[in-house]
């Protein structure tokens, strides 16, 4: 199975792309998509549209992962972040890939065991889950792998229950 794991954002939109067989993993690409502040909105949401899409083509998933969205402060960088997010699911859903999302809380807990496992525990799990010779870099490709390989872990009980699809 071909998992893409997204990690939702506006300024850095982290991937993660991994193929799980057999309860084994292996980490195919991890990288991020950018875009930068002078840019336009349009233009940004536009870019990534059209590297997402780069994705999709290159590696024809089976099931694509995305972070669900929590914010509890900057109400902007929140919309912005959602416009960029709904843009990335819409990509996905064109192709009929089924797509699920999964919260923060639920991401720690498949790679780490524990819900309140700090960034630093997270990519060294990712780290060591994908036998990866360092942490992914940026932050946002850890981040995005942690999503693909939470759905890996999640993914048998979700296609049985229906749960997490979006």
């Amino acid at each position: 199975m071909i998992i893409i794991g997204i990690d939702p954002g506006y300024a850095i939109v982290g991937i993660g792309v991994i193929e799980y067989t057999g309860n084994k993993f292996r980490p195919i690409e991890y990288n991020a998509i950018t875009t930068h502040a002078a840019m336009s909105t349009s233009l940004r949401l536009k870019k990534i549209y059209e590297e997402i899409n780069m994705y999709l083509d290159k590696y024809n998933p089976d099931a694509v992962a995305i972070e669900e969205l929590f914010f509890n402060t900057n109400a902007k960088t929140a919309i912005a972040v959602a416009q960029a997010r709904g843009v990335l699911v819409v990509s996905v859903t064109n192709r009929n890939i089924p797509i699920y999302e999964y919260t923060p809380l639920q991401i720690k807990q498949a790679v780490t065991g524990y819900g309140r496992a700090d960034k630093q525990q997270i990519q060294q799990m990712v780290k060591l889950l994908l036998n990866l010779r360092q942490i992914p870099r940026p932050d946002d490709a850890a981040d995005a792998l942690a999503v693909a390989i939470c759905h890996a872990h999640s993914s048998g009980i979700n296609d049985r229950l229906g749960t997490n699809r979006l």
